[in-house]
């Protein structure tokens, strides 16, 4: 008789939890819709430094050359984050998504139109200016629209398609650059680009809720509002530490896994199909895991794994291929599960007058902190006379520092208020 009672007032409160991390149909398609943009941008990031060889060959240009046409992607994508931070906020998020994005698809085209070397990096800036500013977007559509108990796993959700790209995207334009010609890789992901295109203007909702308030401050005001709030700076310095300390790693990884450990082209493949397919499936589970016992909680979990991996992976000597495969696979897996539970404490520590610019800054300081992250690796890493690198272990005891002051960072980052969305993604469509 005196259970019961006790009972019944649990039950509803376990319904209860239940029914708020159940995700609605609406909601699903929204994030379905935001991952396939996501993967698109992913996959026109990434293609171009496996094309490396053949357009090196076909342009007749050294490494340097080559070089400098995968930095304009990135250098355009951080300069034109900072510059949009001026104006996001002040458009509805879908118009302004769709205008983004539609100049992300036209470079594309001109990337796989390209006659020349000096046209082609044109063109990848010209991506690059958009598609650095679609990531941004989509994750400030995801912190306006999706509860604040359900977002740690809408992120993991749209962040897969990373995830995606590296398993399926890649794969696929380089079957279609060694059949064809190294175009149609780039005019074929236009094409798909064009497609999603039509389908976001269909399905996407309109955001709104936030123009009230962004428009009544300046351009420049909203921009020092988020320049000089330390609750987003802490954020931002979050964002910094832990891109920097994954890039620290990854840009030498197949050197490093070819070169000392001694995996050939098609071990490596492996490698990143591989993680690539664990990810995808890990990054949703710790999105779902981040909401039901805390974000502050996974990301601190994730970050001390990702230590163990870094290390072990930064220090592997010459071993059978599986246990390569497998070391590589758990790193790929704790690197990205950092960034789910990051990215969800990150995103809601803004307010929604200034997330779409303050998300613009965030993209652009993600691609600033990789580019300093290779370069700071350059020069702790060099080759011997055999060709391997010297200096990879060092790296891996660097991220171990990183990890820590990421680890103080992250419990500094605040959840602002104001942060749930209005209407729930079904009755905004």
């Amino acid at each position: 008789m005196i259970k019961t009672p006790k009972l019944d007032r649990v039950a509803p409160n376990l319904r209860s939890r239940d029914d708020v991390l159940r995700r609605p149909l609406g909601e699903w398609l929204l994030l379905l819709m935001l991952a396939a943009l996501q993967f698109t941008v992913a996959v026109d990031f990434v293609i171009m430094m496996p094309l490396g060889p053949q357009l090196m060959r076909i342009f007749d240009i050294n490494t340097p050359a080559f070089n400098l046409a995968v930095s304009a992607y990135a250098g355009a994508a951080g300069i034109s984050g900072i510059c949009a931070a001026l104006f996001l906020d002040r458009f509805d998020r879908k118009m302004a998504l769709l205008t983004i994005y539609g100049g992300f698809t036209i470079g594309t085209l001109f990337c796989g139109l390209a006659p020349t070397y000096v046209t082609l990096v044109l063109a990848r800036a010209l991506a690059g200016c958009f598609g650095g500013i679609v990531g941004g977007i989509s994750l400030a559509m995801v912190g306006d629209l999706v509860p604040e108990a359900r977002r740690a796993s809408a992120m993991g959700t749209v962040m897969s398609a990373f995830s995606v790209a590296q398993v399926a995207g890649v794969p696929l334009g380089l079957y279609l650059a060694d059949k064809l010609s190294w175009h149609v890789p780039f005019v074929a992901l236009a094409g798909v680009s064009a497609i999603i295109w039509v389908f976001a203007l269909i399905r996407l909702p309109r955001v709104r809720a936030h123009l009230a308030h962004s428009r009544a401050e300046t351009a420049l005001r909203r921009f020092a509002a988020i320049l000089f709030n330390g609750d987003y700076l802490r954020a931002l310095a979050l964002m910094a530490v832990v891109t920097m300390g994954g890039f620290m790693i990854i840009p030498d990884l197949a050197n490093y896994l070819v070169n000392n450990v001694g995996l050939n082209a098609e071990e490596l493949r492996w490698v990143y199909l591989a993680g690539g397919a664990a990810t995808l499936f890990t990054m949703n589970g710790i999105g779902r895991l981040a909401d039901q016992f805390g974000r502050m909680r996974m990301f601190g979990i994730m970050m001390v794994c990702s230590m163990g991996a870094a290390f072990l992976i930064t220090h592997l000597p010459v071993v059978p291929a599986v246990a390569a495969v497998a070391v590589s696979t758990l790193f790929m897996i704790c690197i990205t599960g950092r960034f789910v539970p990051a990215i969800t404490m990150i995103t809601s520590s803004v307010r929604p007058e200034h997330r779409g610019g303050f998300m613009s800054i965030n993209s652009s300081v993600a691609q600033f902190s990789s580019a300093v992250a290779a370069a700071i690796a350059g020069l702790i890493i060099h080759d011997n006379s055999a060709h391997q690198l010297v200096g990879f272990g060092l790296v891996g005891w660097a991220y171990l520092g990183w990890a820590i002051v990421g680890l103080w960072l992250g419990g500094r980052v605040r959840t602002a208020t104001g942060t749930q969305p209005e209407l729930p993604v079904a009755e905004a469509a």
